[in-house]
């Protein structure tokens, strides 16, 4: 049987195939045509009209999907510095391109000036691949005065029953019964004023079942014990007016870490060369061979977060899940290398940091040797997605047929998380490995999606 979280997410295998995988590719800034976010803007409109005549009628919008590249230099600088993604943020937007994103209907979203932009078309979200549990989410959004747009916690790709399966923080006028920073069909809020030339920052956190939203740094709204779907998308709404969001950061939050002295949450295989240890500054070692480091626990669904250092840049590890336990490192690998071909970041020697070995190399090689760098890995059903120092890498779906080994099929079944020795010139800490599973989806098979917001 099929949940319906995985469900969805084939449903969105097709949609970001044509949204947000194609528009999505790095390369060498080497044209002055390159930064294509300024092809996606539409010129003026003409708004003249002779004497005694009637005014042109606006032409019909036709939805179409655009392609964005960015050079390695711009995905770099997108990084996020070190004590932030410590912590777990992540960027859901680079700035350049659409990957982790899929556009849920007919609306012109678009990247345009660093902000993901929309104006005309349908009413529909625009939605991550990766859907996320408990979290603090910020942005800063720009409207016009009129424009009636929000921000959807925890919701599917067509917005069910907002009063119970999902939270939509609306963005809309003062006369709105739900003006900008309220909880549509929820609460009020205090109102906010905002103003078209200027961003306004948004900051909400959505944990187990509270939320609360700041709107510039005034708390705007505030509830406890409210319903709704315990993990979910976060929507970007186009409804009426032009919209712009951008720094879009996200932090998971109730993360686990499993490093302790005595390495209480795993098991050492003897046998295998090399060695496991904590040092002093309670950082796991990982010291030549080929050796795994297993999970007492298994997990199905989960976000991990973890920093790694290693000085050599061919030094090779690996974080595996999803494994069949007790075996030699049978699941998938998300991969634990610096190296690069002809230093080029675009181009990993081996799958690159991030990267889901065999199933999609990471775009960029976004860590680096001799600092700590920090993976952020969410794994749901079939869709996998990781951030390297804040910087999305991946998005893929496994399509395979199911199997019980995930080297020659889809797993969907828990497994343990392996961390590897790959050779005897492995030479890598870990100081933090942490994880939080998914909690299961509840889903209304009988309920229909909600066509009208406030």
């Amino acid at each position: 049987m099929i949940s319906a979280s995985r469900m969805v997410s084939r449903f969105l295998v097709g949609l970001s195939l044509v949204v947000a995988m194609v528009g999505c590719s790095a390369k060498p800034k080497s044209t002055d045509s390159e930064d294509s976010a300024s092809a996606a803007k539409s010129p003026a409109a003409d708004t003249s009209v002779a004497e005694n005549t009637e005014p042109e009628e606006e032409a019909p919008f036709i939805f179409e999907a655009k392609a964005y590249e960015a050079s390695a230099e711009q995905l770099l600088e997108q990084r996020l510095p070190i004590e932030q993604t410590t912590e777990g943020w992540i960027r859901l937007f680079d700035g350049y391109t659409m990957l982790g994103w899929v556009i849920a209907g007919e609306a012109n979203w678009r990247v345009e000036d660093n902000a993901l932009v929309a104006d005309r078309g349908r009413a529909c979200l625009l939605t991550t691949t990766t859907q996320w549990a408990d979290y603090e989410l910020e942005l800063e959004f720009q409207c016009d005065a009129e424009t009636n747009s929000g921000v959807f916690l925890r919701t599917g790709i067509e917005p069910r029953d907002v009063k119970t399966s999902c939270y939509e923080v609306n963005i809309a006028p003062e006369d709105n019964p739900f003006p900008t920073g309220g909880i549509v069909q929820r609460e009020r809020g205090n109102p906010v004023t905002t103003h078209p030339d200027q961003w306004h920052t948004m900051n909400m956190v959505c944990n187990q079942d509270d939320v609360t939203v700041k709107i510039d740094g005034a708390l705007t709204c505030e509830i406890n014990d409210a319903p709704s779907e315990r993990t979910g998308y976060i929507g970007l709404q186009f409804r009426s007016g032009m919209i712009r969001f951008r720094n879009i950061r996200l932090r998971p939050i109730g993360l686990e870490n499993l490093i302790d002295a005595e390495l209480t949450h795993w098991k050492q295989y003897a046998d295998m060369p090399g060695d496991f240890t904590v040092d002093d500054n309670q950082h796991l070692i990982v010291d030549g061979g080929k050796q795994q480091l297993e999970s007492t626990q298994t997990y199905g669904d989960f976000t991990l977060l973890a920093d790694y250092k290693m000085d050599a840049p061919k030094s090779n590890s690996g974080i595996f899940f999803r494994s069949i336990p007790g075996d030699v490192m049978m699941g998938y690998e998300c991969q634990v290398n610096n190296e690069t071909m002809n230093n080029n970041p675009l181009q990993p020697a081996d799958c690159g940091a991030g990267g889901i070995f065999k199933r999609q190399d990471a775009r960029i090689v976004a860590g680096e040797p001799g600092r700590w760098n920090s993976i952020l890995l969410a794994a749901e059903g079939s869709h996998f997605a990781a951030w390297v120092n804040g910087l999305q890498v991946t998005d893929v779906y496994d399509d395979r047929e199911p199997h019980e080994n995930p080297r020659k099929g889809l797993r969907v079944e828990p497994g343990t998380l392996i961390i590897q020795g790959h050779d005897e010139t492995t030479k890598a800490a870990y100081r933090k490995i942490a994880v939080k599973p998914s909690p299961e989806p509840v889903v209304s098979e009988d309920a229909a999606p909600q066509e009208e917001n406030e």
